[in-house]
């Protein structure tokens, strides 16, 4: 009988801890939120992205680099084919076309898992690097690639595996071989994934790497995602999508980072997008996360576009550009402007393109 009472208590304890999990991820993911949507003029999806543009970057030129077909166990997938890199000249009229990208010899195409992306100019000799978060067979790794414009090809230059980069979610290059990564999880995969989101615990963080070290610089965050640098190169910005916020962060000579200040945007914050320009924040997020981990296709995930203006100031304005309930796009991961257009990009639906005639840019 003493041995049925534990047993019966334990149980209790246990559905008690697990009813507050999920009580408290409902929460972190926003369940309850109702989305009022706000659309832009003149949206159309581009062709050929059907399967996702999770990351997406813009060159000086216009020409955006487009990372597609990731495939994530906690989240849906409509393909099976492996990942591409696509480019999409944002200069163009309104019919814009994406263009594949050749991947040469040394690379392992067929396990390509394209996840965030980072693109570096070699001030010497102007040569530019896109660095890529890859996840062949669920694992993490980044692969550096030298891109040449005018043969639309990626010319693999290595890839870089190290215990400290397990579970890398997005990526901003600072130096030919140096980047700032964004670990979103603790555990490197497997059921231990599930169960972490679930216990939504402070527990992702930032690394530095150089061939010369590789160190945590930041850390304490609910699920760090998105992660850029402000365009004088003295701050990075973080994405903690389980919190809704920014992080600002300083740069240190030694490549630490030193916290400033947290931006909150109210939203599930996925991909950052840095204005080269006027240094403004524009950031793909996700309205309701509960949605979007149910995909239930009768109570679709929507999308959402926030710009952050003035972040370094004492009053940020944040403001929300795209609003759709995913009748037009589901699950937005990115955002980027460029002469007067809005690329919007998504986990694993198709890219929209938009005009920013509502907008102040």
């Amino acid at each position: 009988m003493g041995k049925l009472v534990v047993i019966s208590l334990f149980v209790a304890a246990l559905s008690a801890f697990v009813g507050e999990r999920v009580i408290n991820l409902r929460k972190r993911t926003l369940a309850s939120r109702k989305l009022v949507q706000t659309h832009l003029p003149n949206c159309h999806p581009i062709k050929s992205l059907e399967y996702g543009s999770e990351d997406l970057t813009i060159l000086p030129n216009g020409l955006a680099i487009i990372s597609t077909g990731l495939k994530d166990p906690l989240l849906p997938s409509y393909s099976d084919a492996p990942g591409k890199m696509y480019t999409l000249d944002m200069s163009e009229d309104s019919r814009m076309k994406p263009v594949e990208l050749r991947m040469g010899r040394g690379f392992d195409l067929d396990s390509f898992n394209p996840h965030g992306i980072s693109v570096y100019t070699d001030e010497t000799d102007n040569s530019v690097y896109l660095f890529v978060v890859n996840h062949p067979q669920q694992k993490t790794q980044v692969e550096i690639f030298l891109f040449v414009e005018e043969d639309h090809a990626l010319v693999y230059v290595k890839t870089i595996k190290h215990e400290f980069l397990h579970s890398v979610n997005d990526i901003v290059a600072v130096g030919v071989e140096s980047f700032y990564a964004t670990n979103d999880r603790y555990f490197s995969g497997g059921t231990l994934n599930t169960l972490e989101v679930l216990l939504a615990q402070p527990w992702s963080n930032v690394v530095y790497y150089s061939p010369e070290e590789v160190k945590v610089v930041a850390e304490g965050f609910y699920m760090a995602n998105g992660i850029n640098i402000s365009p004088d190169k003295r701050h990075i910005y973080v994405a903690d999508l389980f919190d809704h916020n920014i992080h600002v962060l300083e740069r240190l000579e030694s490549n630490g980072l030193a916290p400033v200040k947290v931006v909150e945007v109210g939203s599930l914050v996925d991909n950052i997008y840095v204005d080269p320009e006027t240094g403004d924040l524009w950031i793909g997020c996700h309205p309701n996360g509960w949605k979007l981990f149910q995909n239930d296709p009768e109570d679709l995930p929507g999308s959402e576009v926030i710009q952050i203006k003035d972040i370094h100031s004492e009053k940020p304005v944040v403001t929300q550009v795209y609003a759709d309930d995913g009748s037009v796009l589901i699950g937005s991961s990115v955002a980027a402007p460029y002469g007067g257009k809005l690329l919007i990009g998504t986990i694993y639906q198709k890219a929209l393109v938009c005009d920013l005639a509502k907008v102040d840019q």
